[in-house]
């Protein structure tokens, strides 16, 4: 023990590294949890786990390029292509001229059948108000930032897997 640490510091230490890896931990088992949920909704509106992805892609962020859209979820164009070929034809989704760029197409999901994908997440979604309605106004919002950054440090490690 350096002259610098008190007594107890190296169980405060350890004790940190616990919690830290039981963050991780859970976060891991989180990944799992929901994507079998996201594989279950995606069975029910019989649509592929990407296909789901993609959609709330473009629900969450808007209308954008195919090429947009391809990065955004990680996924070769070609492959891309099959997948909203599928939304499309399933009126999930509809491709259009670009307002900006008359030579340019653009994906938009429609609005009509978002509440048959908002029912199947309904009850995760009480799940969640409950879990929220037991933190206060400053726990949510340091809870909203660790996961915010976690996202972020997630988007930086695949970027960084793929190259990008």
């Amino acid at each position: 023990m350096s002259s610098i640490e008190s007594p107890g510091s190296g169980d405060s230490a350890r004790s940190r590294r616990r919690l830290a890896s039981t963050i991780k931990d859970s976060l891991r088992e989180l990944s799992v949890q929901l994507s079998m949920l996201n594989h279950q909704v995606s069975a029910r509106l019989s649509l592929k786990d990407v296909d789901l992805g993609c959609l709330d892609l473009l629900g969450r962020q808007g209308p954008m390029s195919p090429s947009a859209l391809a990065r955004r979820a990680g996924l070769h164009p070609a492959t891309l292509t099959g997948i909203l070929d599928r939304l499309e034809r399933g009126g999930w989704v509809v491709r259009e001229r670009d307002p900006n760029d008359r030579r340019s197409v653009v994906v938009r999901a429609l609005r009509d059948r978002n509440g048959e994908v908002f029912h199947l997440f309904s009850g995760m979604n009480a799940a969640m108000d409950e879990i929220c309605d037991r933190y206060d106004e400053k726990e949510l919002a340091l809870l909203a930032d660790f996961l915010r950054r976690t996202t972020s440090a997630g988007q930086v490690a695949a970027d960084d897997l793929t190259g990008g």
